[in-house]
């Protein structure tokens, strides 16, 4: 028997979009929004502008390019599609890149809107991270810091390996927060935090083990559980760790080299020297054989090297201040602040354990990068971003929450006045580039921390004002070299954020400029001597790959309004008489193509030359394998005198790109680095041997006509 109910009916249930734009039940209505609103402009300012960078680092589009191409390019990260050499990385970075290649086709979008996405998925991953412990408000705060970090905004546009081992850090961070939150279920998040760091070394080799150590003794310490299960989770992380990233390292070793591609950047063809030698130890004393400069250690005086001064202001100066440290000294005072706070709480606190995650990550990676002898380049800075974008978040929010005591509303106070007159210092640093912003930053600066000393203690609604004061001007600065960022179009190997560069250019390893046409500038603004290096450094032989110093831009700012001169293809930066450098590609004219072009499937490479940006502009232009001589710098062993002549009688190359004829060299001099390989012997001999015709300024031999015909 049914009977009529007076109850109130059950409220249907929201359909999917509801939901994900409501969020949680037990969320305030602004949390989902504000943070898909965060993700959506994210996106929109990582997008703006994205073509004017063109193929933005020749070297990897142009693996990026093979690997659309070729199975076997993709699997080993070679630079071309007949696998003659890799790239000096793992290839974890290059394959996002190159299935979109695949699915879209070769394109500037194509290849740089995955970068874009792991930006967005970073910003995410970092909310979700902080917003756990210490509310939505800290992880809007910490995701807005990260994306309007400039050099984040750089590099998330851009195809460097750094974009994927950012994020991977992130998520990694992210499991191993999620494993100290319980006791049961923590071996599965370790085990996720271990395969986060397995692909990030297959990213990025070793850099993406620097902050191992501190983020396995907080678990070690701080997790719930005894200690031998603790001990035995973090085995179990560590495993999944070396399986993640040993498979494809063990298939390579195993793999015989007569049926690989040469591993770039090592000497003896070895993935493992390669992570040891020049991507690992060589980083941190200098001692990098093969590198610029040769791998003669450090040198260039106390406290410095070919890659500029080293010591505990790196981080600060102005060569990099710009790109990383403008909330720096905050992330640092909140972290002191953070744990302070949290000192007397038990030993599984989840807030201290956080801070103690996320500060030791930057405080190590700080550490090394300040004190590295080795290559260094203002954009490896970028893995700082998410570490110190969390403890901004983290550390705002604790002192939020015990701001009536005056201890903390202190603390804030000097954090936001510390952070208005670090961002007045470093826009001084371009006094002619919006001038009143620096002094707009300090008044509001100082107002806010006047406000939060006093306001934040007595009335909550002052309090609140005072905080969003004091966030925008300290979010002004970095938001103002972003704009500038995404507004200019990047290019080259050596690539730095905001408005420092302009028209000038780059810098160079030393923090030199590079101008234009120029060779590379030293710190004191003179121009050096060919085959110098800034820093005081001497580049053997006094030469770049193609035998001159690096032609176009270095940073490569871009073309005015993303639109190359005519007769460049798109993407590569503006270098004399089609010749490369090793810090950007050359110029490809139509009459170069066109020889390339011809017959180009009759041959395995349709050319062969010394460097791989030089290669690199060639192979995108034309879509069709160029054989990278002795790797990126020019100076690895492959292939040696006696592989490239049985490569040349089997027919296998139809060109030798030599130097251009108004670069006022003998051909013969034309073998970059001279490295062991015989790069030197290399292009001696093809100039002997073959004819050589000029195509748009560039010296082409032609490998199947003798010099004698």
């Amino acid at each position: 028997m049914t009977t009529l109910s007076t109850a109130v009916p059950a409220a249907p249930h929201p359909g999917r979009a509801a939901r994900l734009w409501r969020g949680r039940a037990e969320d305030a209505p602004w949390v989902r929004p504000a943070f898909l609103g965060l993700l959506a402009a994210t996106a929109l300012l990582y997008l703006w502008n994205l073509s004017a960078s063109g193929y933005a680092n020749s070297f990897y589009s142009a693996a990026v390019q093979a690997g659309g191409e070729s199975w076997k390019a993709f699997f080993f990260g070679s630079l071309d599609a007949a696998n003659a050499i890799t790239v000096d990385k793992p290839p974890a970075a290059l394959w996002p890149m190159a299935l979109s290649v695949r699915l879209f086709g070769l394109g500037s979008w194509q290849i740089l809107v995955p970068e874009v996405l792991m930006g967005v998925a970073t910003v995410a991953v970092l909310y979700a991270a902080v917003r756990r412990r210490f509310g939505a408000g800290a992880g809007l705060i910490a995701g807005a810091v990260l994306a309007l970090t400039p050099v984040a905004a750089l590099m998330f546009r851009f195809n460097n390996p750094d974009a994927l081992l950012a994020l991977l850090m992130t998520v990694a961070v992210y499991c191993v927060l999620r494993a100290l939150e319980q006791d049961r279920g923590a071996a599965k998040w370790l085990v996720w935090a271990g395969v986060a760091f397995g692909f990030a070394f297959l990213a990025k080799t070793l850099q993406a083990f620097l902050i191992l150590p501190p983020l396995a003794l907080v678990y070690l310490v701080c997790a719930p559980g005894g200690f031998a299960r603790r001990l035995g989770r973090l085995g179990l992380g560590g495993l999944a760790m070396l399986v993640s990233a040993g498979w494809w390292v063990a298939l390579v070793e195993l793999w015989p080299a007569s049926s690989r591609p040469y591993v770039g950047g090592s000497q003896n063809n070895s993935f493992l020297e390669l992570t040891f030698g020049y991507n690992g130890l060589g980083r941190i004393n200098g001692d990098e054989t093969g590198s610029v400069g040769g791998g003669g250690g450090p040198g260039g005086g106390a406290g410095g090297g070919r890659w500029g001064e080293t010591g505990i202001v790196r981080m600060f100066n102005d060569s990099v201040g710009g790109q990383i440290s403008w909330l720096l000294p905050a992330a640092l005072i909140l972290l002191v602040a953070g744990l302070v706070v949290t000192w007397r709480a038990p030993r599984t606190d989840t807030a201290r354990s956080a801070f103690l995650v996320w500060g030791g990550a930057l405080l190590m990676t700080l550490a090394v990068f300040s004190f590295m002898a080795g290559i260094f380049h203002e954009y490896y800075t970028v893995a700082l971003a998410p570490y110190l974008a969390a403890l901004v978040g983290m550390g705002a929010a604790v002192l939020w929450e015990e701001r009536t005591r005056w201890l903390a509303s202190a603390a804030l106070a000097v954090t936001v006045a510390v952070t208005a007159w670090w961002a007045w210092t470093l826009l001084g640093r371009t006094p002619d580039w919006l001038p009143w912003l620096r002094w707009a930053v300090l008044v509001a600066g100082v107002a806010a921390a006047l406000g939060l000393l006093l306001a934040g203690r007595i009335d909550r609604r002052l309090g609140l004002a005072a905080a969003g004061l004091g966030l925008t001007a300290g979010l002004a600065g970095p938001f103002a070299y972003t704009l500038a960022t995404v507004d200019a179009g990047h290019q080259g190997s050596i690539v730095t954020a905001g408005p420092a560069g302009g028209a000038m250019g780059g810098r160079g390893p030393g923090g030199g400029r590079l101008f234009e046409g120029a060779g590379m500038m030293p710190p004191g603004g003179q121009a050096g001597q060919a085959g110098q290096m800034p820093g005081g450094g001497q580049m053997p032989g006094g030469q770049m790959p193609g035998g001159q110093m690096p032609a176009g831009q270095g940073q490569g700012r871009g073309f005015p309004g993303g639109t190359p001169p005519q007769g460049m293809t798109r993407g590569e930066g503006p270098g004399g008489g089609g010749m490369g450098g090793l810090l950007n590609g050359a110029s490809v004219g139509t009459e170069a193509k066109a020889a390339l072009l011809a017959d180009a499937d009759a041959y395995t490479w349709v050319a062969a030359t010394v460097g791989a940006q030089n290669a690199a502009s060639y192979q995108l232009a034309t879509e069709k394998p160029v054989m990278a001589i002795g790797g990126f710098n020019g100076s690895d062993p492959s292939p040696t005198l006696a592989q490239f002549k049985e490569y040349v009688a089997e027919g296998k190359i139809h060109y030798f790109i030599g130097g251009g004829e108004s670069a006022g060299e003998g051909e013969g001099s034309r073998g970059g680095f001279g490295g062991p390989g015989g790069n030197s012997e290399i292009s001696t001999w093809v100039s002997e041997t073959f004819e050589k015709v000029t195509a748009d300024g560039a010296t082409f031999y032609d490998l199947t006509r003798s010099a004698t015909n």
